[in-house]
């Protein structure tokens, strides 16, 4: 099998500090951009598993590049340069502490909840009668508090504006990006085929303006299904044929783990792993209409450092 990177351990020029998150490591660069490694780590349930996927970091990263250009007329984002194919580099931002989740279908998170009995989500009053993976009649944000460690959890615009997390006027701001970014994304996936189920954003200031941060319309942040066999699957009760992280969630649900106190992670076999890694790459090809093109792999940490270091002492 293809190596893996799954840790990380730079010291670039000018370097201050660096932050190891469940799939990146970002280095901060003299508090003025930030160098973010997408490694080959994955998690689920907010627990990061002990293999890595093999060209997952790739994957993430140029998938995220290509919805970053597509919509920074909509919202100034973080983006500079992308100088390796696991690395994007950026502006340095005060990071807001909440994710932006929006969501077209009742499904994933959402749809648990529903079914648990549930009638409101985030503040969000939910339809009666609705089926899994049905369609809104407008799509809904859901927002998240940004855990450090353990869960997210979810929580109101109310309880956002009450407890100071974000001012009032920079919320309806952040959700009118949400919804316009939701819209760009929505139509780019349609010219593949495919549905924008859900998906999160995260964003940040600098110099007051608000900035779009963080990966896009990514297999990690979003859900995707198949436009040509949804309503035949969802009037048949059949679950939908998808492009999202949702399969590894849901081969742990079914080898007995939702990240909960006391559960084992199933275990990982190489095997399992490349299947793992050629769906995410058919996910790339599928969502962005280009080939993929796998970098090297044979000592991926020196070609990164390699890379970022020319990239830093250049620009």
């Amino acid at each position: 099998m293809k190596q893996a990177l799954v840790k990380t351990d730079f010291n670039f020029n000018g370097q201050k500090s660096v932050y190891h998150g469940k799939v990146r490591d970002v280095y901060n660069i003299k508090d003025e951009l930030l160098v973010m490694v997408v490694s080959d780590r994955i998690s689920a349930f907010d627990v990061v598993l002990p293999k890595g996927i093999p060209y997952k970091g790739q994957v993430l990263n140029q998938i995220a590049a290509k919805f970053l250009d597509a919509t920074s007329d909509i919202v100034k984002n973080w983006k500079i340069a992308v100088p390796d194919p696991m690395v994007t580099v950026g502006i340095k931002c005060e990071p807001y502490e909440v994710e932006m989740v929006i969501r077209g279908y009742l499904t994933g998170h959402a749809w648990r909840e529903y079914k648990a009995g549930k009638r409101s989500l985030c503040g969000i009053p939910l339809p009666e009668g609705m089926r899994e993976n049905e369609r809104f009649p407008e799509p809904i944000i859901t927002p998240t508090t940004k855990a450090k460690e353990g869960h997210d959890e979810d929580i109101s615009k109310e309880e956002i504006i009450a407890s100071g997390l974000v001012k009032s006027e920079d919320y309806e701001k952040l959700e009118a990006y949400t919804r316009a970014i939701f819209k760009r994304g929505t139509e780019m996936a349609a010219e593949m085929g495919l549905i924008l189920v859900d998906t999160k954003y995260e964003f940040g200031q600098k110099d007051g303006e608000i900035i779009l941060m963080d990966e896009i319309h990514t297999p990690d942040s979003s859900r995707y299904f198949y436009a040509d066999t949804y309503k035949a699957n969802l009037a048949a009760d059949l679950p939908q044929k998808q492009l999202s992280k949702e399969f590894v969630r849901q081969w742990l649900i079914e080898n007995g783990f939702q990240g909960k106190s006391g559960q084992q992670v199933p275990f990982m076999s190489d095997e399992y792993c490349q299947s793992v890694s050629e769906r995410y790459i058919e996910l790339f090809e599928k969502v962005t209409g280009d080939k993929f093109v796998r970098a090297e792999t044979e000592d991926v940490s020196a070609r990164i450092e390699r890379n970022v270091s020319d990239f830093l002492k250049n620009s």
